[in-house]
């Protein structure tokens, strides 16, 4: 096999797996949102289901320890 056919057909099976991947994430698409598990276990924990307040201008993200 010649090397410019084995270029062609490894670049044939990357184009062929990221067409897979895309298909596959697109399908799982259902429409409901992605965090409802994350949303459910902060209301559980926290006590509240509603947002986490945004970040002021100048506030550090790390705790101070």
């Amino acid at each position: 096999m010649s090397r410019s056919v084995l270029i062609a057909l490894l670049l044939a099976l990357a184009a062929a797996s990221s067409v897979a991947t895309v298909l596959i994430v697109n399908s799982r698409n259902t429409g409901e949102p992605a965090l409802t598990e994350e949303r459910a276990a902060r209301e559980e924990f926290f006590g509240s289901n509603k947002e986490l307040p945004p970040i002021e201008d100048g506030q550090e993200m790390r705790p101070r320890w």
